[in-house]
């Protein structure tokens, strides 16, 4: 399992949770285990969020793995400016 860190807006969709865990191996069953596990999340995901594996943002390399003890974190979109 790998713990993911919720950040500001999203974690109203996960019921105020700031931690979850799923079941995935890479950065794309992450988004799916989180879409399947918490539906209100999915829309969000399907809009674009960003997600940082141990410090690095990452944004659609789908096959990055995830360790169960890597530093996971969803956060809404961040855009550069």
């Amino acid at each position: 399992m790998v713990k993911v860190s919720i950040w500001g807006s999203l974690r109203s969709a996960t019921d105020g949770m700031a931690e979850v865990e799923v079941k995935a191996k890479n950065f794309r069953e992450v988004l799916e285990a989180l879409k399947r596990d918490y539906p209100g999340l999915g829309p969000e995901i399907d809009r674009g969020v960003s997600l940082a594996i141990d410090g690095v943002i990452i944004r659609e390399s789908w096959f990055t793995p995830v360790q169960a003890d890597s530093e996971v974190i969803l956060m809404p979109y961040m855009q550069g400016g």
